[in-house]
């Protein structure tokens, strides 16, 4: 075992995992400073290396504009894994950790800071030539990304090393609209080839997301139901109790509910729910069907279309968990008069055989009760002749609810007769956990993400295509919002609750009501 391998190995795991596909490299993380890489990506690193499945050797350099040594870098990157760590903070394991993680300085539009970091690399590879590969993470600011990938391109760090591969992840929001998207994937493809580039949700590296397809298409008790002839609606629910913390509205208030998560995260679901069974389980066979259902999403070009269809809002004064917390307009970067969306509601169609009859509603909003994303498939109830003919106690519904987060799983409500002499009918609940049923919590997202990034594995990766197809429907809707002479009106809603009575009055319109989480 070389010396790079054992600076990664458990010492404390009695066994390892079987998987072997992702591949020794370097993961170059620019925007290494910022909360993504100390929140998420190194504690994500670590994990992998505590449970023995990062491919080995493995080395991090983070590149980010201010000064600081390695040893600075690394005693910043564990103050914060020790609170965020999914494995909590091993001190004998850290140690020799933290030697695989180095720091390199530069800024973004600097070449020499780029041909610096290249002949860093070189030497790392000229030591060990399994570390020819390298692995680029874009995890700064996206006003950056331009830069970064011209860097890249300048210095020739996108040319891989003979033998060897490079590849560029792209973290999102990836464009703010149907333009801007377009120019960045263009970027892009200027840099690194399509097979190269992994745009990534990390909602599609949640162990739930993932499970889909299996559920689907692996248990034959769903797939010949999960049709218009048998599912009444579906509905798509993201909750956050978060408000604009940390001064997360400047941000916010140019973005929205809308675009800054029905666009890649709540389509991502919907198209899983939706799609066709794939051809093959490859990156571009899964991709291919993904596209299908967004390019069969039933288009709003009017502002009427999108007020028939559309709830947007924005939260007022209320109480979260006992705490009272300020209106939308009032917290801290938010413009007084904003028109941005902390709430959006929307009835969606797919026009294809096996959806057209299906409304399938998404809903996303901040300063709700709990936080908490899932997908409930509603089944049809079966005729009143015996049972729903309103003697026998509540309406027969079957509904099947997939848990995002947290507490990831499944759970299937079907109606039973209540012991007893009388028939009476209530509703029962069989429940799947990941954790009771495994043993343990599932990975975090960008674990499985970034291994198989290492592996060029794309099927959980957003395609060109994909990205584009999504913001051309999103867009139409902003259009409507933003550029029409009467657009549609915002509502709002007391932060603590369910959202605006409007979201209720769309699900009302077809006999409908939203599950409560």
């Amino acid at each position: 075992m070389s010396e790079d391998e054992s600076l990664l190995v458990n010492p404390f795991r009695e066994s390892f995992s079987s998987r072997q596909h992702p591949q020794p490299c370097v993961v170059v993380i620019f925007g290494a400073t910022g909360d993504l890489t100390h929140r998420k990506l190194v504690p994500a690193i670590y994990n992998l290396a505590f449970d023995g499945d990062l491919p080995l050797p493995l080395k991090v350099v983070g590149f980010a504009r201010r000064p600081k040594t390695d040893e600075e870098f690394r005693t910043n990157l564990e103050t914060l894994n020790r609170d965020v760590s999914r494995q909590g903070h091993d001190d004998a394991f850290w140690e020799p950790f933290s030697q695989s993680v180095s720091y390199h300085q530069g800024e973004f539009q600097d070449v020499e800071a780029y041909r610096s970091l290249a002949r860093r690399l070189d030497a790392i590879y000229r030591k060990n030539g399994a570390l020819g590969n390298r692995l680029f993470y874009l995890a700064s600011a996206p006003e950056f990304f331009d830069d970064i990938l011209q860097g890249l391109k300048d210095s020739r760090l996108n040319e891989p090393v003979s033998g060897c591969w490079s590849r560029v992840v792209v973290e999102k929001p990836f464009g703010t609209d149907l333009p801007s998207a377009q120019h960045l994937n263009q970027v892009v493809a200027q840099t690194f080839p399509e097979e190269d580039t992994y745009r990534i949700d990390h909602y599609l590296g949640k162990e739930t997301a993932q499970n889909l397809m299996v559920l689907r298409f692996a248990n034959t008790i769903f797939e010949p139901l999960w049709n218009q002839h048998h599912i009444e609606c579906v509905q798509i629910t993201c909750s956050e109790d978060l408000g604009m913390e940390g001064g997360r509205g400047g941000y916010y208030d140019k973005s929205g509910a809308l675009r800054d998560m029905v666009q890649n995260h709540l389509l991502q679901l919907l198209s899983l729910v939706a799609m066709e069974p794939p051809t093959d389980l490859s990156a571009d066979g899964v991709r291919d069907e993904k596209v299908k259902v967004i390019r069969s999403l039933r288009r709003m070009r009017d502002p009427e279309s999108v007020a028939a269809n559309v709830v947007r809002a924005q939260y007022t004064g209320g109480s979260i968990a006992g705490n009272e917390v300020a209106g939308y307009r009032e917290e801290d970067r938010v413009h007084p008069e904003s028109l941005t969306e902390s709430y959006v509601a929307l009835r969606l169609h797919i026009d294809t055989w096996r959806w057209s009859a299906v409304p399938f509603y998404v809903r996303m909003g901040k300063r709700l009760p709990k936080k908490a994303t899932e997908i409930s498939i509603h089944f049809k109830s079966p005729p009143g002749v015996l049972f729903n003919n309103g003697k026998s106690g509540a309406k027969n519904e079957n509904v099947l609810v997939i848990r995002i987060q947290p507490d990831e799983g499944h759970s299937l409500k079907i109606t039973s007769k209540v012991p007893g002499a009388a028939l009476r009918l209530e509703s029962v609940k069989m429940d799947f956990r990941y954790r009771t049923s495994f043993g343990k919590a599932s990975p975090e997202a960008y674990e499985r993400l970034l291994l198989d990034a290492m592996a060029g594995d794309a099927t959980l990766f957003a395609r060109r295509d994909e990205v584009e197809e999504a913001w051309r429907f999103i867009d139409e809707i902003e259009k409507a919002w933003h550029e029409s002479e009467n657009p549609p009106p915002m509502a709002d809603y007391p932060a603590g609750s369910w959202g605006p009575g409007t979201a209720d009055d769309l699900l009302a319109e077809g006999g409908h009501i939203w599950r409560r989480l």
